[in-house]
């Protein structure tokens, strides 16, 4: 409906009914007010949503790190903060990777440790269990490298 069907159809609403001739009781509280003050209040709340439209956007501009203190139009604003987005959830599941593997080594410590101290008290190390420690230790010789990694990286996205 536009505008002027709007107009035409809240002006019909107005009129006095031209069957009976008696004017119909005012139900609606904006029938009080004239076509100006209607279309003032409408245009007021069409502003405010724009408004916070317009400021939801400068908010998530400054939120990206990459349109920090830029100008960008929308678009660019919606495609960033996807990149930005998806980015992330990227770091996310890397970082889950490192806990994950951090756990299960230490595991292998821990299970290294236990044999340790049990060889120390005087108890006989069962040669199987030594030998799969061992084999899974020697079996994780990428999990040092990524270690190696993990720490370089953790070294460098901390630094300001």
């Amino acid at each position: 409906m536009s505008d002027d069907d709007r107009d035409i159809d809240i002006e019909s609403d107005d009129d006095n009914d031209s069957d009976t001739g008696t004017s119909m009781p005012q139900r609606n509280s904006t029938q009080n007010f004239t076509q100006e003050e209607k279309r003032a209040h409408h245009n007021a709340l069409e502003r405010k949503r724009r408004d916070h439209i317009k400021e939801s956007f400068t908010n998530l501009r400054e939120a990206v790190p990459s349109l920090k203190g830029e100008k960008a139009s929308r678009a660019q604003i919606l495609k960033k903060t996807t990149d930005c987005i998806q980015n992330m959830r990227r770091k996310i599941q890397a970082n889950q990777k490192d806990v994950n593997d951090l756990k299960h080594q230490i595991a292998i410590l821990e299970e290294e440790v236990r044999l340790l101290e049990s060889a120390k008290n005087g108890s006989e190390i069962d040669a199987s269990s030594y030998h799969q420690l061992i084999n899974c230790d020697h079996n994780s010789d990428g999990d040092e490298q990524d270690f190696s990694r993990r720490s370089k990286k953790m070294k460098t996205s901390y630094q300001i």
